[in-house]
């Protein structure tokens, strides 16, 4: 009972499991949200099974009007790169043409980001896996736009957000890296468009983007 979070966690009545003491800050602040889940975890001794949670509800977003998916990122580009610290240049039609899902002027979206919960890092399968769960559909680097221009204030700061495809889907840069499309949103109030590397390991301040198609939910 030294420490603040043991005393949490035995508040939550965890005092049972051996290994409660591991658990993260951002683990014990689940439970606390999501009581019904305790008796389940019990069970396991706490294995968490989690490893994503919600982090912001973003709402629909609709693909507006004028949108052109062949031109898309050279127009997003032109209008709004003065709006970023730092632009990667390799973002453009011609390196990110092909995404799992291609949108059209009219689309709606559910847009959500999950935060990874478990210590350490996850995989890039491990949360494209996560995404099939959650039926999302991977519209690139086009979506990532669409956050920016129509979310972005909504956007909890000092987090990382990449937009997952299929890595064949991805740009795969002079050294062979298949690239993640990545809006960062910076602690002091900037953002930058960026690339992350498909292959390598991703922390918890890489938050996951997650669109669902609702016309698709809907005949789902």
């Amino acid at each position: 009972m030294d420490t603040p979070l043991i005393k949490r966690a035995y508040n939550l009545g965890l005092k049972t499991v051996a290994n409660f003491e591991s658990l993260s800050e951002e683990q014990i602040a689940y439970y606390e949200a999501h009581l019904d889940q305790i008796p389940e975890a019990l069970a396991r001794g706490f294995v968490i099974l989690e490893k994503f949670v919600l982090l912001v509800d973003l709402g629909i977003i609709t693909v507006p009007k004028g949108y052109v998916h062949g031109t898309r990122l050279a127009t997003f580009k032109k209008q709004n790169q003065k709006k970023f610290y730092g632009y990667n240049d390799a973002i453009s039609d011609e390196n990110f043409p092909n995404p799992s899902h291609i949108l059209k002027p009219g689309d709606k979206l559910h847009v959500q980001a999950f935060k990874q919960i478990v210590p350490g890092q996850t995989t890039s399968a491990e949360r494209m896996a996560f995404l099939a769960t959650q039926k999302a559909v991977h519209v690139g680097a086009q979506g990532a736009s669409l956050v920016f221009e129509l979310k972005r204030d909504e956007l909890p700061k000092g987090k990382w957000y990449a937009s997952f495809d299929e890595e064949d889907r991805l740009w795969r840069d002079a050294g062979g890296y298949r690239r993640v499309p990545i809006v960062r949103a910076c602690s002091g109030g900037g953002f930058g468009f960026g690339l992350g590397n498909f292959g390598d390991p991703w922390n918890d301040g890489n938050v996951l983007l997650c669109f669902r198609d609702l016309e698709k939910s809907l005949d789902a």
